[in-house]
């Protein structure tokens, strides 16, 4: 579910929320960070798709409300309500990891309900809305296509929907990618998630190594990157960069199963979206020459950190 790319974005941002500290960060509180950041894109990832179900319930919400008129038209009366029977749908309403985390992580009561109301209305009108209330039966990719299209087409694209995220989760501008990929993972297999292992103990541990390598190792990592900065004044460069460039090292020194060429381009591509323009350059530039110098003077010799 969760990929070491995105095991890489929680590390990072977890060091660069330590490195705003202006008291010594107390024992545990970098693991007990990283798990924050996890919990925090879990409960995202549980908001938009608990949306997601909720237009689609409303046909019969506004049915029903539309047959409770005083004087109810015939059209009133005839509201389509097949998209509340949405096979997709409800594999994902049925889901029990799904809906076990939407109890102990209480995101419904962000919740609005207007919005819900005027997302319904717009895909109501929509022609592919049209077509696929008309079809009569269920295709199984027809029903995923439905579900996709609210997201993708009225949801994610609407600018009052990501306000709205963005107001009741803080992390949405940072995860915005990754929780996009795996609302569409979600959307392809609902059911196919467990929310209450969203990392798989192999990669949690990963993780907590990265983590725990960067902040231990950060005198013997400096101390490579340094000379390699040239005119660079380190207390100058972007701290986003510092953080990766020391990830990367950590990564080159200390974790013999990933070779060194993925290291390197996974921190080029995440210099590339979360820096600065020129921090995939920058990056890569510094890893690559300090690579080449490991190499030249056999010294690539990856061992366990804690030694």
């Amino acid at each position: 579910m969760i990929s070491r790319r995105i095991i890489r974005v929680k590390v990072m941002q977890t060091l660069y929320a330590l490195d705003s500290f202006t008291q010594p960060v107390k024992p545990g509180e970098p693991i007990r960070l990283l798990n924050k950041q996890f919990d925090q894109s879990r409960q995202l990832l549980l908001y938009i798709i608990h949306f997601i179900t909720e237009v689609a319930r409303y046909s019969e919400t506004d049915a029903r409300n539309r047959a409770n008129k005083h004087l109810p038209s015939a059209a009133d009366l005839e509201v389509n309500t097949k998209i509340a029977g949405n096979q997709l749908l409800w594999k994902i309403l049925e889901d029990a990891s799904y809906q076990t985390a939407l109890k102990e992580d209480l995101v419904t009561k962000y919740l609005d309900q207007e919005l819900v109301r005027k997302v319904y209305l717009e895909l109501v009108n929509t022609p592919e809305y049209q077509a696929y209330v008309q079809v009569q039966g269920r295709d199984y990719k027809a029903e995923k296509a439905m579900l996709e299209f609210i997201y993708n087409n009225l949801l994610i694209t609407r600018e009052e929907f990501t306000a709205h995220l963005e107001e009741h989760f803080n992390n949405w501008d940072d995860d915005c990618e990754m929780i996009h990929q795996l609302v569409q993972q979600y959307l392809h297999k609902p059911g196919s998630f467990n929310f209450q292992v969203m990392v798989s103990p192999e990669k949690m541990e990963f993780a907590k190594s990265l983590l725990n390598a960067v902040i231990d190792k950060r005198a013997t990592t400096l101390e490579m990157i340094k000379p390699k900065l040239k005119n660079w004044d380190p207390e100058r460069i972007a701290t986003l960069d510092m953080i990766l460039m020391q990830m990367g090292l950590c990564e080159l020194l200390y974790f013999e199963t990933i070779p060194p060429k993925v290291t390197i381009n996974e921190y080029i591509d995440l210099a590339k979206e979360y820096s600065t323009p020129q921090s995939g350059q920058f990056v890569n530039g510094i890893l690559d020459n300090i690579h080449k110098d490991l190499v030249r003077d056999n010294k690539l010799h990856k061992v366990s950190f804690k030694k």
